[in-house]
């Protein structure tokens, strides 16, 4: 028999708006500083436990997100947080 002892999702996310939207690059990093923003406050709102590895802003105004997060609320995240 098996079973899961720790269980944890590392994702690396990508913000970024669509090319040639003609958006100044400014503008872009802040649709996408609002929309990680967004992204975050719905992960406090589901609970779910996560840290961020990473965040970074690219030169095209677009913003990588290293994250790593629970697989669900009943599987164990061991020490994957520590």
């Amino acid at each position: 028999m098996k079973r899961i002892k720790a269980a944890c999702i590392r994702q690396t996310l990508v913000f970024s708006q669509k090319e040639g939207s003609g958006f100044s690059r400014e503008h872009c990093l802040e649709l996408n500083r609002e929309e990680v923003a967004r992204y975050k406050a719905a992960l406090d709102r589901a609970h779910t436990r996560y840290q961020i590895d990473a965040e970074t802003e690219n030169p095209d105004g677009s913003i990588v997100l290293r994250v790593r997060k629970e697989y669900n609320a009943l599987a164990p995240v061991g020490d994957y947080f520590d």
